[in-house]
């Protein structure tokens, strides 16, 4: 099996800030995307204003899947091949320190940037929609009622190539100044993590 190159470190993608947390491999990047279930999408109308949209996404291979209504403006916006900014971000963990300046989060974050594309092949809007609905509720697809060719035509799907992308990451405890540990307050790090509860029935 091939390993695929990284990612290219660009200047929109190039970590300045504690760079060591960067990675730009395929793996780390795929997985937490894969992870996530909402991302974040930046990018500007033809009046100038920016705006910062959540949505639900998939990765498929090697290209992040979006869908809205046919007259979403974010839909209509991206369609029309502005450039954009996703991300991503998963928290794990609170990290408390000795001092308020050494508090931190460990967490997981994926930026990508690019522009997107609309899918107007029946058969991979349908793909694409499978693909989103299998990554909020795996198998529930095939037990639905079959989507219609009218919510098909209903539906913009809207595909944003992995080329341009970096991960960053933090882990494990806080870093304290040495003179700091002897202070008499706990630190350490306050796991988190998403969890599903039982089905409430409609």
């Amino acid at each position: 099996m091939t390993i695929p190159s990284p990612f290219p470190k660009t200047e929109r993608t190039e970590v300045r800030r504690l760079p060591k947390r960067a990675a730009y491999d395929h793996e780390t990047v795929h997985a937490i995307l894969d992870e996530a279930l909402v991302c974040h999408i930046g990018f500007t109308t033809a009046g100038g204003q920016p705006v910062v949209l959540p949505t639900a996404f998939v990765r498929l291979g090697d290209r992040i899947v979006v869908h809205g209504s046919v007259i979403s403006r974010m839909m209509k916006v991206l369609a029309g091949g502005v450039p954009l900014c996703l991300t991503v971000s998963l928290v794990d963990g609170l990290v408390l320190a000795k001092s308020a300046f050494h508090h931190s989060m460990n967490y997981r974050s994926v930026t990508v940037f690019g522009t997107a594309t609309v899918v107007t092949d029946p058969a991979a809007k349908a793909a694409a929609l499978h693909g989103l609905t299998e990554k909020l509720a795996p198998g529930r697809w095939d037990a639905l009622r079959p989507v219609t060719a009218k919510e098909v035509k209903a539906t913009t799907v809207l595909e944003l190539p992995l080329t341009e992308a970096v991960a960053k990451v933090r882990s494990g405890p806080p870093v304290d100044d040495a003179e700091d540990l002897s202070w008499p307050v706990a630190a350490g790090v306050v796991p988190l993590r998403l969890q599903a509860g039982d089905l409430i029935p409609a």
